[in-house]
């Protein structure tokens, strides 16, 4: 099981919710939304945003579950291991900047657990390292046109600094390797982007793959 790594001091408006975080909230809000889940699993705490948009403005009942307690989360316990929760407990389950701070060891096993309380999405996102090319053109009647390229020349090792075990874009964790650990879980990505305005995050809107079962030929008359 994970071990605590930041405390409410962390969440300052300053130096944790900076306007690119304000982005990455409103891809949160808009993914969940067009997906219209009745129910929804936030992993990991954060500032409460999310949590006060979807209590206040929606009629999804809203959840979360935390390792550190001093969060006061619904639910004390850690996403690779969420044995106080059933299987398909809630329509999605999110985890926004949540699983790399574990090791890339247990992604699986998170993933896992993940789909085994969701009863059909799951949404994560994920840091994504390198360098980030963006370009927006304003044109009247055209409105927004939007160019954006993430590239690593010189993928560098990660090194542990406190919180992420390690980032899409650094050595060993290319986007491929990523995705490849999500497929092999059972999971079917129907949708991947870097947000635009906040090109550190990677969105994965990701679906539980069930098994159709065949039904016996009938006997022939």
């Amino acid at each position: 099981m994970a071990e605590q790594q930041v405390n409410r001091d962390t969440y300052t408006f300053d130096k944790y919710c900076v306007i690119e975080r304000w982005s990455s909230y409103w891809h949160q809000i808009k993914e969940i939304l067009a997906l219209k889940p009745d129910s929804v699993l936030e992993i990991g705490v954060g500032d409460k945003v999310l949590a006060s948009y979807l209590k206040n403005n929606t009629a999804i009942k809203y959840s979360n579950l935390d390792i550190a307690q001093d969060l006061q989360p619904d639910i004390v316990g850690s996403v690779d291991d969420m044995k106080n929760i059933s299987d398909n407990s809630f329509d999605l389950v999110c985890a926004f900047e949540v699983l790399e701070h574990l090791p890339f060891e247990k992604f699986g096993q998170s993933l896992n657990e993940l789909k085994r309380v969701s009863k059909q999405s799951i949404i994560i996102s994920l840091p994504h390292w390198g360098r980030h090319f963006s370009l927006e053109i304003r044109l009247p009647l055209l409105g927004k046109l939007r160019f954006q390229y993430k590239f690593n020349l010189w993928p560098i090792k990660h090194v542990f600094n406190g919180q992420h075990y390690w980032e899409i874009g650094k050595a060993d964790y290319n986007l491929k390797t990523i995705k490849q650990a999500i497929t092999e879980t059972g999971l079917k990505i129907n949708n991947d982007y870097i947000a635009f305005a906040s090109p550190y995050h990677h969105f994965f809107i990701l679906e539980k793959i069930t098994s159709v079962k065949k039904h016996p030929e009938q006997g022939v008359g």
